[in-house]
C-alpha cells in the first residue's frame, strides 16, 4: 500500500536509567533485528508531550516525565513518498516498569530493553545520532534526511 504523500510527525523518548537507554524493536514477530527509541506518529490536536507520554505507556508500560528536545530526524523513502519528522525528549521515568507479563496494545513492539552505550555497538539502531543526543550535553542536534532502513 503506498504512502500518502503527506509528511508525518512523530514523537521519541529518550529515557535514561542507570546510563542505560530504552529501546524498543517495533516489528512484529521480530521480522527485523532494528531498534529505536519508543514513540510515534502524532495525533492532532494532542501536544507532543501528551503523545509522547502515550505511546511510551503502550510500547513500554512505563510513565515518563517529558523534558527538552534533544534530536530532530528526519526520514524519506523515494519508492513510497514516505517522510516523515520525528523529534526526541529527554525523558524521566515517573511509574511503572518493565514487566515481563506486559503486552503492545497494538501488537506492534516485540521487545524493549536497557542498552548501554557500549552494548549498542552489537546492535542495529536507527537513527545513527541516537547515542550522541541520548548521552550527549549539547543542546538539539538536527539530523538531516536519510534513507529509510527497515
Amino acid at each position: 500500500m503506498p504512502f500518502p504523500p503527506v509528511l508525518r510527525l512523530a514523537v521519541r523518548a529518550l529515557v535514561l536509567h542507570e546510563g542505560r537507554l530504552l529501546l524498543v524493536n517495533a516489528y512484529p514477530g521480530e521480522t527485523s533485528d532494528l531498534w529505536g527509541a519508543p514513540g510515534g506518529g502524532v495525533e492532532r490536536g494532542t501536544s507532543l508531550a501528551e503523545n509522547l507520554r502515550r505511546e511510551v505507556r503502550e510500547e513500554t508500560g512505563l510513565e515518563v516525565e517529558v523534558g527538552a528536545p534533544a534530536l530532530v530526524n528526519e526520514f524519506f523513502e523515494p519508492e513510497s513518498g514516505y517522510h516523515q519528522v520525528e523529534v526526541f525528549f529527554r525523558c524521566r521515568i515517573t511509574g511503572g516498569g518493565l514487566d515481563p507479563a506486559w503486552q503492545d496494545p497494538a501488537g506492534i513492539v516485540s521487545r524493549r530493553r536497557f542498552f548501554s552505550r557500549e552494548e549498542l555497538s552489537a546492535i542495529r539502531f536507527k537513527p545513527d545520532r541516537l547515542a550522541q543526543a541520548a548521552w550527549g550535553t549539547c543542546g538539539a542536534i538536527y539530523d538531516p534526511l536519510e534513507p529509510l532502513v527497515r
